[in-house]
């Protein structure tokens, strides 16, 4: 289920009875006497952890979002760009790292492909680290060949370690051709990837035959995670991540074949579609819990300008125009700078963007956004970029890496958005 209970934090006291693994009857007032209109979207890297290492305001920030008892006050997902991992696997490091029990309302950059059904049935060659097998088998897709098992059915491809070279000539070919590509995020061996990647879209899917006439359009790609850097436990800025694998696969295409790549979806943050699922899970959490008043604004806290505060604010664009013409006609400008997705692939149960009317986004400055001083009180001097670092298919914009609010951290954030919500 979409639902979730919680554990006290340390220091809180025990949980109340029924508050893990299953539901009891919910409790319709919270905080101040009323259910909350609000609620927060929190990044996971740089906001709650470095690496292995918790944040230390994380737990801070927790204790003030959960009661006496150790239930949640106000609906809290998180979107994080990871996805080389189980969702369960990252709400069990969440759960330890926050000294309470975090179950499905965590997203993953992968998590909206399971509303991409039309590609669920079809033979995808999927890409990345860690389960990814099993992962777009929890997403719904019922056909996957992975790299590793593409490289032993065709060992003639993958040429540039020459100690992998095979010794035998002879292979098993794959019973299907591959009828699509999903890049769950960036692999260890990049050249066995960039190079398979390429082949499979040169050749419509069937990398042993002889190549003719490129085809373009090429096979659908689904990408996950446009970040180009991340921030981990070292003391350099940030870490490569799946967005320059991207960059070099749209890069050797292009020079290949005188095209683009094309994405059939860009998924995760800055994504409004990963924005869009958010705001549905927040709305159905809160709807569980038994409040009765639609949620209204959010807060999305991220340490990114690039994916954190440029998402939120793209998010946040879609939802004015939105609410002004009645219709969603913020998704057609949001999506045209991501990929050529319809509203076919966003078959949510309840529109839940029907009653979210904002989304903030709170900087910190625990992550890959630093800063050497106090925090600075023109934001828009300090979220400048010199150097676009988004992926290729968003044009930039300053003002959408302009941040709402820059605070410290994320405790600061929240403490920010209970006293604008006059929370206590």
């Amino acid at each position: 289920g979409l639902g979730w209970g919680c554990c006290a934090p340390r220091g809180l006291g025990a949980a109340a009875p029924g508050a893990i693994g299953r539901v009891r009857r919910p409790r319709p007032c919270c905080g101040p006497g009323r259910p909350p209109a609000f609620g927060f979207l929190f990044d996971v890297d740089g906001v709650l952890v470095r690496g292995s290492q918790v944040v230390p305001a994380a737990r801070r920030a927790f204790q003030k979002l959960a009661d006496s008892s150790g239930r949640l006050r106000v609906p809290v997902v998180f979107l994080t760009n990871a996805g080389n991992c189980l969702r369960s696997a990252r709400a069990q490091e969440l759960s330890h790292a926050l000294g309470l029990q975090v179950t499905a309302q965590v997203i993953l950059s992968h998590s909206p492909l399971r509303l991409f059904s039309q590609f669920h049935h079809k033979c995808m060659l999927v890409a990345g680290q860690g389960p990814v097998e099993e992962n777009a088998q929890d997403l719904g897709f019922k056909h996957v060949v992975t790299i590793e098992a593409l490289r032993k059915a065709y060992p003639l491809l993958d040429m540039v370690d020459q100690s992998r070279r095979p010794k035998e000539l002879g292979h098993l070919p794959l019973n299907h051709a591959i009828q699509g590509v999903i890049l769950f995020g960036e692999p260890v061996r990049w050249e066995t990837s960039l190079q398979l990647i390429t082949d499979v879209l040169l050749s419509n899917g069937n990398p042993d035959s002889e190549l003719q006439d490129i085809p373009y359009p090429h096979l659908p790609v689904l990408a996950c995670n446009m970040d180009l850097l991340w921030m981990a436990e070292a003391k350099m800025p940030s870490r490569i991540g799946h967005g320059t694998f991207l960059l070099c696969l749209e890069n050797i295409y292009k020079k290949v074949t005188g095209r683009e790549l094309k994405y059939e979806a860009l998924i995760g943050k800055p994504s409004t579609v990963t924005y869009r699922y958010a705001a549905y899970l927040i709305q159905e959490q809160a709807e569980k819990q038994g409040w009765k008043a639609p949620i209204r604004r959010l807060y999305a806290v991220g340490d990114n300008p690039m994916s954190d505060v440029y998402g939120a604010n793209l998010y946040n664009n879609y939802l004015k125009s939105a609410h002004q013409n009645q219709v969603q006609a913020g998704v057609k400008r949001s999506l045209q700078t991501a990929s050529p997705q319809t509203e076919d692939h966003l078959k949510l149960r309840k529109d839940c963007n029907n009653s979210v009317e904002s989304c903030e986004s709170i900087l910190v400055c625990t992550g890959v956004y630093r800063h050497n001083a106090d925090v600075p009180s023109k934001t828009k001097e300090c979220t400048m970029e010199s150097v676009f670092h988004g992926h290729r298919d968003f044009c930039f914009d300053p003002s959408l890496v302009e941040a709402s609010h820059i605070v410290q951290d994320v405790n600061d954030a929240v403490q920010l958005a209970f006293k604008k919500e006059n929370w206590s």
